[in-house]
């Protein structure tokens, strides 16, 4: 069975905590982000070092957490090409981006952990030095989704965290052990 695509706005985080892996944005400050970002890699990098096995899906409906690690990969990368865009450009709206097809057309089940481990680690670094950089009233610069979501810097920062946290805990569901502060 292929996955459903997840079609949910989940901007809704930037108001109140996510009931499903408890995170709030709404209780951090935009300049955490980078230390949360290299944080979160290096729960990624251990969980895709672990003796388990990554490939194997809870359920037919359900990512991997190989799947879910690329998707964090990608994630990183997106993030900080989003942010270079609002710290460059007046209010730039970004590119679309279906992570459904995404994971199809680079057959995440099929890369492999270690890449993916230091690719996370890269992706997320890059992140974190981008927001290192950002000061004053930089965190206030916008950019648009192609959906009509608007951002600043700042909501953006907290917006996007919140999606490796949740996927830990994802697969924390399938891999007890591994969990957001692990």
């Amino acid at each position: 069975m292929p996955i459903t695509p997840d079609t949910k706005d989940w901007t809704w985080v930037l108001a109140r905590p996510c009931p499903e892996c408890g995170f709030d944005t709404t209780a951090i400050a935009a300049t955490d982000v980078a230390r949360l970002a290299r944080e979160q890699s290096d729960v990624w990098v251990a969980l895709l070092a672990s003796d388990r096995d990554l490939r194997a899906r809870p359920s037919d409906d359900r990512w991997s957490a190989l799947e879910y690690a690329c998707h964090v990969r990608d994630v990183f990368r997106l993030a900080d090409r989003r942010v270079e865009l609002m710290t460059t450009q007046d209010d730039p709206t970004f590119a679309n981006w279906d992570q459904d097809a995404t994971a199809i057309e680079d057959a995440y089940e099929r890369q492999e952990p270690a890449d993916v481990a230091t690719q996370i680690g890269a992706a997320a670094s890059a992140l974190a030095s981008r927001l290192d950089a950002v000061s004053g009233d930089v965190w206030l610069r916008s950019g648009r989704r192609s959906d009509g979501a608007r951002f600043t810097v700042e909501s953006f920062a907290r917006y996007v965290i919140h999606d490796p946290i949740h996927h830990v805990v994802d697969v924390g569901a399938s891999l007890p052990g591994i969990s957001p502060g692990s």
